[in-house]
């Protein structure tokens, strides 16, 4: 225990931000903290709408592990000296509209909001994936081991929600196409700014 009596910390910053290629981890961990965030903002406006409905529970479920992964996502923030994008405000409101909205179409709405995002969140921490594999896997071997895990958990998600009848929504596909455009964008400004 130090001197001063504080906690010793699990992981040293300066050993956290050695040999790493910074520009890159600082877009990753922006970008996936973003993301986790407008999720978890997605949820809680689906389960302001549907959270006493007989599918709340499953939204819940999701929702709690959304909330895991950004819990996650901001001790790395901390960890790699990363800061949030600036758009955090935006996605705050952004998120819940479309997951109400989505929720406001009823359970399979939810559901095919749910498919669409899961599927493009998936997608991109494939990508995030190969870059850190291409960079040096065991130099990012803990980051790995997280994106892998919230990938997973994303698939996992999207699968449920193919599962609660998504696709049965009306217009399903011009939903999923329109949601999955807006994520492509969001990553892409939140990568960025």
């Amino acid at each position: 225990v130090p001197a001063d009596g504080a906690a010793p910390r699990p992981c040293s910053t300066r050993a956290a931000l050695q040999g790493i290629n910074k520009p890159v981890i600082d877009r990753i961990i922006r970008v996936d903290h973003a993301g986790e965030y407008g999720a978890n903002r997605i949820y809680a406006g689906q389960m302001a709408v549907l959270g006493r409905s007989s599918v709340g529970p499953v939204i819940q479920q999701m929702w709690d592990q959304e909330k895991d992964h950004l819990k996650k996502f901001n001790e790395l923030m901390v960890a790699y000296r990363v800061r949030p994008t600036v758009l955090l405000p935006f996605w705050n409101v952004a998120g819940f509209v479309l997951g109400a909205g989505s929720a406001l179409l009823g359970k399979k709405g939810a559901m095919a909001c749910t498919v669409a995002v899961e599927e493009s969140i998936s997608d991109h921490y494939n990508n995030q994936i190969r870059t850190l594999m291409e960079e040096d896997p065991e130099k990012y071997k803990e980051l790995l081991q997280v994106i892998k895990q919230f990938r997973d958990d994303e698939r996992e998600h999207h699968d449920i929600g193919i599962e609660h009848d998504a696709e049965a929504t009306p217009a399903y596909s011009v939903l999923k196409t329109a949601i999955q455009l807006g994520c492509k964008a969001a990553i892409f400004l939140s990568e960025r700014i």
